[in-house]
């Protein structure tokens, strides 16, 4: 690595380097299985920590985890230093482990609230008339002030709307059983496959990700996604999410010399197949943006045709390892692949791209006033840090060094939508009666038509009955129910709000 402000890559004839004051600038990293992608991030991650600037990534193998332990001067890669020239110093990097199962890592949680309709209908894998019934449930948990925090309270939010149909698709539309039904089949599904660990409190503090350790090198945040990888759908809208949180919260930095945080997004492929269009018009417009955040994003996929034209036409530093073409699909990929470098006279980048051995790349970086280098065949440097994972003892070591043992490791279950929808039923919690109450009077209907607004002959009886006018549109409606709910569960003055206003609205005209 260079002291001058870069990240060494490898070498061609000259060194390959990526310019730290261009990294917001994104990435792309690409190749076959088993062509050297891996080492590539722990290359990248490895410079980016050097020069203070924290990484998050997700380890979908288990290899990367090796980032936290001193390289073997044995290894393989002493003899590809020696190759470049570079003398082969062995380090380990400050690692803290996460894992949204919390077995191998540090739990991540996010409420329900901060998820928003639109992630939680592509989770789910839901058509736009179970996403409407979604955004219902969201409007009517923000008027009633229901925390939405874990599953069960959406479980319960949409079992109240189911229970009162009638009354409610008077204000917001048709609510059908079965599109209730669906919603919660969904639910039990992701449940089945330890989902809802995903959902509830403690939630994730981004500010976590973005620490440096005694001596001022970023920390390396690395997500245990061999497991999540079953679930493919959570995997990337989990990525999402945290990409989304961080747009949402981080406030605007301009030109920095650095980047405040580089995220490296695995299989990336997963994120964009069959994503509908306002989620990747929303993905598009956050990579776009979150530039100005300080945040670089660095997509790591088999194919650069993986990634949509719009997004990787912001991807402006880009290595590309081996591609097999031995179909004529294959060899159009190798192909199209070929199309997205600036050209060097001097390579032959389509053949180029089938020849290249393992640990070798095409290498393409930003330069200057941002414009892409010519590409150029090279040498991937080696790690100094162990390549492959560490030992369930030294990852165990880790955790405890991280200083967030106790923060997340324990759900926290306050009371939120569950309790207070039980509570209207006269139910404890575990669903035995309570005694009832002769305070306010009237009943639970009664007071869904008041606050309802209900039809006109029936009468507001219910205390806490409220009315009032609505919003002009579904995406206002959005977007306020959004706002409040975010203030309402978290105390989150922006995040979830914005959030939803990038992701939330797009889908105002969908119901």
């Amino acid at each position: 690595m260079a002291d001058d402000g870069t990240i060494l890559i490898g070498k061609s004839e000259k060194p390959e380097v990526l310019l730290l004051k261009l990294a917001n600038r994104h990435g792309l990293v690409t190749g076959a299985t088993g062509t050297g992608k891996t080492v590539t991030l722990q290359v990248l991650a490895e410079g980016f920590a050097k020069h203070g600037v924290p990484v998050f990534a997700a380890d979908i193998k288990g290899d990367l985890s090796g980032i936290a332990a001193p390289g073997n001067s044995k290894q393989p890669f002493v003899k590809r230093a020696e190759e470049l020239k570079l003398k082969y110093q062995p380090d380990q990097f400050t690692t803290v482990f996460w894992d949204v199962f919390g077995e191998q890592g540090h739990p991540v949680r996010a409420t329900i609230s901060e998820m928003g309709p639109l992630l939680l209908a592509r989770l789910l894998d839901l058509n736009d008339t179970q996403e409407g019934v979604l955004n219902i449930a969201f409007r009517i948990a923000d008027e009633q002030k229901l925390l939405l925090l874990d599953l069960k309270d959406l479980r319960a939010i949409l079992s109240f709307i189911a229970e009162n149909a009638q009354e409610l698709t008077t204000k917001y539309g048709n609510v059908t059983s079965a599109s209730v039904g669906t919603i919660q089949r969904a639910l039990l599904v992701l449940e089945n496959q330890k989902g809802d660990l995903f959902f509830g409190e403690p939630a994730l503090d981004i500010n976590d990700l973005m620490k440096t350790d005694r001596d001022g090198r970023g920390i390396v945040n690395i997500m245990a996604a061999d497991k999540l990888m079953a679930n493919p759908r959570l995997y990337a809208t989990f990525l999402l999410w945290l990409l989304s949180e961080l747009f949402e919260q981080l406030p605007e930095v301009g030109d920095l010399d650095k980047p405040k945080l580089v995220f490296f997004f695995d299989e990336a492929h997963l994120l964009f197949n069959g994503a509908p269009k306002a989620l990747l018009t929303a993905v598009e417009q956050v990579v776009r943006l979150i530039r100005s955040k300080g945040v670089g994003v660095y997509f790591v996929t088999q194919n650069p045709l993986d990634i949509p034209d719009t997004v990787l036409a912001q991807l402006g530093n880009r290595v590309q390892h081996a591609l097999r073409a031995f179909t004529p699909r294959d060899q159009k990929a190798v192909r199209a692949a070929a199309e997205t470098f600036r050209q060097n006279p001097k390579i032959n980048t389509e053949q180029a791209i089938t020849q290249l051995a393992v640990g070798e790349a095409l290498v393409s970086t930003l330069e200057g006033k941002g414009s892409p280098t010519m590409v150029e065949r090279a040498l991937i440097a080696p790690p100094m840090a162990q390549v492959g994972p560490v030992t369930p003892q030294e990852r165990a070591q880790c955790m405890r060094d991280s200083g967030f043992t106790g923060k997340y490791d324990t759900m926290v279950d306050r009371e939120s939508a569950y309790e207070e929808l039980m509570k209207r039923k006269g139910l404890k919690p575990d669903g035995s009666p309570v005694e009832a109450s002769t305070e306010g009077g009237g009943s639970i209907l009664d007071t869904i038509g008041g606050w309802l607004g209900g039809p006109k002959e029936r009468p507001k009886t219910g205390p806490g009955s409220r009315g009032g006018p609505l919003p002009q549109s579904m995406t206002e409606k959005i977007i306020t129910s959004a706002a409040r709910s975010a203030a309402t569960s978290i105390g989150r003055q922006v995040g979830t709000a914005i959030l939803r206003g990038v992701l939330g609205s797009l889908t105002g005209g969908r119901r």
